[in-house]
């Protein structure tokens, strides 16, 4: 790596990030795309530029200049370029969540009022009927596949050598345009119910701003490769996973899908990779098993815990077995999304794995704060990263309180509905709705989510989350949900209680208890000794024991109201 690809990239917008990208590391490899098993084709940022400036420029000649634009599919080197294509002089780019049923997208099509839609294969049909049978603002759909049998469907790589052949022939209406950095340029809908999420506008600013704080921030550069694991929809993913890799010249590879992360780490040899808690406690747990399955599980909890002693590097090479099924080049596992179980944390860096916690939301583009090699704390999702400040309003007597942030990352507001936008931002402040504190080195610490908090009648703060974590270190428990109901005997009383959703044939293995009355009687018998252990205050009351896994977002976020209807 030379000087100059050591520097940092100063941009305004998204289009100044392929320009100077594509200057800096124009030979680089920006993608490994798998064609076929054993087979890939890779793009350079030069490929990249090239692509884009193609596919916009043939968009623009759609009269699409200016207009908003779709995006639905899985993660793929399409669905990137599309966007980048979108965003980067064309209009203004709307990533639409994959997992949402039909009549649910139809709204979100409306709402948003897009023009034009880039779809995968696995989508054709809802879009088609969405096309053709209603009422929309769509013109145009773009499969991003090589063929389609829908053939009002336009095809990803027609109008690429549609606008290669308009940009030889001289059309420089992309090439020439601009972008309002200051302008709404990303429309992002929140998760919930179609018509109750909100839309997040973000303009390039607040993007690329939150580029450069990391930048500042971390040590990630050109030699890395990420592996592209979480939905592309999601702000985490796009901003953590996409942008930033190309902000920093590294690679971008795609996996197969949460199943096929361990051979992908082995196959593509990634030295970051971004993912919620959910994927990595699964992926820790495994190593257990397979230990115990190989009968060397006693001497990996010993090689543990002499581990504790030494340097993340001298752990590395303690458990290079380990490594070597993450594919051995790993510098960075970064957990988002969610709250991650200390232990999990610390068991990964016992093994000398660097997992960092991040935090963040969409509505500031995403990323707040993140740990790093220099600034670490367990617990911790670590301190406000460059140029974003961070408080703590009306803490009590623990120092936890709304935290709220503010920064050039900070939304624009919610799209048409300023009275949701007056709730958050308060002279140009950013209330996240998370309970957290920040000790006196500027770490932060969440504690859980505002709206979620169970306020009893003696005044006392009940996390549910805080709750959660130990009822899930229960054997034969899958998930849990921690809530407040309220009680009458002598006077109205606000109870803790909780659902226990239930693993039946772990159950059935450890306690030999088959219906859900013997589940809920030997469960009931677990939580009352977690009691013991707990302020009487957060005493769990009664418990429902349930088979219905808890509803959850495509980041696996709970839904806690869904869940609670759902399963009460």
């Amino acid at each position: 790596m030379n000087t100059k690809q050591q520097e940092r990239l100063v941009i305004s917008d998204l289009k100044d990030l392929l320009l100077k990208a594509e200057s800096v590391y124009a030979q680089n490899i920006a993608y490994k795309v798998k064609v076929e098993p054993g087979k890939y084709q890779t793009y350079t940022y030069t490929d990249v530029k090239q692509l884009v400036e193609a596919l916009s420029t043939a968009l623009i000649n759609l009269g699409l200049k200016d207009k908003r634009i779709g995006l639905i599919g899985e993660n793929r080197f399409e669905w990137e370029m599309s966007y980048l294509s979108i965003a980067c002089g064309t209009g203004l780019v709307v990533p639409l969540d994959k997992s949402l049923p039909e009549n649910e997208l139809l709204e979100l099509i409306n709402r948003s009022e897009i023009e034009a839609i880039f779809c995968t294969t696995k989508h054709e049909d809802e879009i088609y009927r969405i096309f053709e049978e209603h009422n929309t603002n769509l013109k145009y759909v773009i499969t991003m596949e090589k063929t389609s049998e829908k053939e009002s469907f336009l095809l990803f790589e027609d109008l690429i050598k549609e606008g290669r052949e308009l940009i030889k022939n001289g059309d420089t209406r992309f090439l020439n345009a601009n972008v309002n950095s200051e302008d709404m340029g990303i429309m992002l809908f929140t998760s919930g119910t179609t018509s109750k999420s909100k839309v997040v506008s973000l303009s390039h600013k607040n993007i690329c701003t939150n580029l450069m704080s990391m930048g500042k921030s971390t040590d990630i550069n050109s030699d890395d490769v990420f592996l592209s694991i979480l939905p592309l929809h999601h702000v985490f993913e796009c901003t953590v996973g996409f942008l930033f890799a190309l902000y920093c010249g590294a690679q971008i590879t795609f996996s197969d899908g949460i199943r096929h992360i361990t051979e992908n780490l082995v196959e593509y040899a990634p030295t970051i990779m971004a993912c919620v808690p959910s994927i990595y406690e699964r992926m820790f747990l495994s190593l257990h098993k397979k230990a115990e399955k190989l009968g060397f599980l006693e001497k990996f909890i010993k090689k543990e815990e002499l581990a504790k002693n030494l340097s993340m590097p001298e752990r590395k090479n303690l458990f290079k077995e380990i490594h070597d099924l993450f594919g051995g080049k790993i510098r960075w596992f970064i957990s988002g999304a969610a709250k991650l179980d200390v232990k999990i944390e610390e068991g990964y860096r016992d093994l000398g794995f660097n997992l960092m916690q991040a935090y963040g939301l969409t509505e500031t583009s995403p990323v707040i704060s993140m740990c790093t090699n220099e600034f670490y704390r367990t617990g911790s999702v670590g301190k406000a990263i460059a140029d974003v400040e961070a408080k703590i309003v009306n803490p009590d007597e623990n120092g936890v309180g709304e935290l709220a942030v503010k920064g050039p990352n900070v939304m624009l507001g919610y799209y048409e509905d300023q009275e949701a936008t007056n709730e958050v931002l308060k002279d140009n402040w950013f209330h996240t709705g998370d309970l957290a504190k920040i000790d006196e080195d500027g770490y932060i610490f969440i504690s859980g989510r505002k709206k979620n908090v169970i306020v009893l009648k003696n005044g006392k703060n009940v996390f549910p989350e805080e709750v959660e974590f130990l009822i899930n270190k229960i054997e034969g428990v899958k998930e849990s949900l921690v809530f407040g109901k309220e009680t009458y005997s002598d006077k109205e009383e606000l109870k803790v209680n909780a659902i226990l959703v239930v693993d039946k044939e772990k159950m059935k293995e450890i306690y030999n208890v088959l219906t859900l009355e013997e589940m809920h009687d030997v469960l009931f018998k677990k939580v009352k000794e977690l009691n013991k252990f707990m302020p009487s205050y957060k005493s769990i009351k009664s418990i429902i024991v349930s088979e219905k896994e808890l509803i959850k977002t495509t980041t696996n976020k709970v839904k806690r109201q869904a869940s609670l209807e759902a399963i009460i």
